[in-house]
């Protein structure tokens, strides 16, 4: 049995099933509200939801039970007396200490919580950052998406906020860095030189198996980093139609590993000509390969957003699962050779995690 937790523009759907007697909706909460991002702990199995409000903002929730009462979580604030405000919740991840969570957030907010998240505070380090004051958004705001712990060490943290780029700590969210080098911008004037901090990153995953090695997806281009995300290397490799998009995943098993869905372009955020397609390198970046069986074969332009995309599992069994906006979701059970629709006609979805 797989669980997903589907963020919507109109609530929270969870799904429950498997290929062979197809999912349901198991679940529906916070009806009619935009639901950015939603996850479960594999730790606790406690369920969080971040839900906008136009009249409340946002506000991050947990429950332990999804069918039951949703606590509203203390500490997700901004100062008091401040210029900016909340803007939403984008991701939720658990951290490598129990009890340890993080969530991220608008405007470039990371928020710690030391007791599964049931109260939180503001991560001062990013906050207070001295290069701060010169951040500038991308087109979805100044967000903090990509939250990516190193495997058994909660004292090592990389981040990614649009349009600032990859930042790295190594004492515990302390103090930061800007990681960022390799990473060429094409959508900056050439004669504009080195910028430490103008970076559209959309979205890094780190290979557990080789905790060094990440694959990210930038504004327009393909990465790769083989020293823990502090140098970057140009992974847009033969065979797949852009490097612009979203979502990636890897596989945990495979350092090698990533999955991509582009999409056409910057000016047109759809699935290149109405086809469908993961792509997958298992060569570190040198080549891709499509894999669309099972997906529509035409006239679907889709469009994935960064956290619309989730894996689970590992190898030949490694589970994919993505959402799009057109309201579909898709599955695979083995490693992306085939595709299976797991839910039509949702809201636009947001964003997708397996429970």
């Amino acid at each position: 049995m797989t669980e997903l937790l589907v963020g919507t523009k109109k609530g929270l759907f969870i799904l429950r099933g498997d290929r062979g007697g197809g999912f349901e909706i198991a679940t529906r909460a916070f009806a009619g509200e935009p639901v950015e991002f939603a996850m479960r702990d594999p730790r606790t199995g406690r369920y969080f939801a971040g839900a906008g409000s136009p009249f409340f903002g946002p506000k991050l929730w947990w429950a332990d039970d999804p069918d039951g009462e949703w606590t509203q979580a203390s500490g997700v604030q901004l100062p008091e007396g401040g210029d900016e405000a909340l803007q939403r919740i984008w991701v939720i991840v658990p951290g490598e200490r129990d009890g340890l969570l993080y969530a991220g957030g608008d405007p470039a907010v990371l928020f710690e919580s030391d007791d599964n998240g049931e109260s939180w505070r503001l991560n001062e380090g990013i906050w207070q950052h001295p290069t701060r004051g010169d951040w500038q958004p991308g087109g979805g705001g100044l967000c903090l998406h990509t939250i990516v712990p190193w495997p058994g060490d909660p004292s090592r943290l990389s981040i990614g906020i649009s349009a600032v780029g990859v930042m790295n700590t190594d004492d515990g969210g302390a103090t930061w860095r800007h990681s960022n080098r390799g990473i060429v911008l094409k959508y900056m004037p050439e004669d504009a030189g080195e910028i430490e901090h103008q970076h559209c990153v959309h979205g890094f995953r780190r290979s557990t198996a080789r905790p060094e090695r990440l694959f990210m997806q930038f504004h327009d281009g393909i990465y790769r980093s083989d020293d823990g995300g502090e140098t970057w290397l140009d992974a847009y490799g033969a065979g797949i139609p852009s490097d612009f998009g979203f979502p990636i995943a890897v596989d945990p098993d495979d350092p090698d590993s990533a999955f991509l869905i582009p999409l056409t372009g910057a000016e047109d955020r759809v699935t290149p000509g109405g086809r469908p397609a993961v792509y997958e390198t298992r060569d570190a970046g040198a080549t891709w390969v499509a894999r669309r069986e099972g997906l529509p074969a035409e006239h679907a332009y889709l469009t994935v957003l960064r956290e619309a995309f989730d894996s689970t599992g590992a190898g030949a069994d490694l589970g994919l699962y993505f959402g799009a906006t057109s309201g579909d979701v898709f599955g695979s059970q083995d490693a992306a050779a085939t595709w299976f629709t797991v839910a039509t006609r949702l809201p636009p979805v947001y964003s997708v995690r397996v429970g």
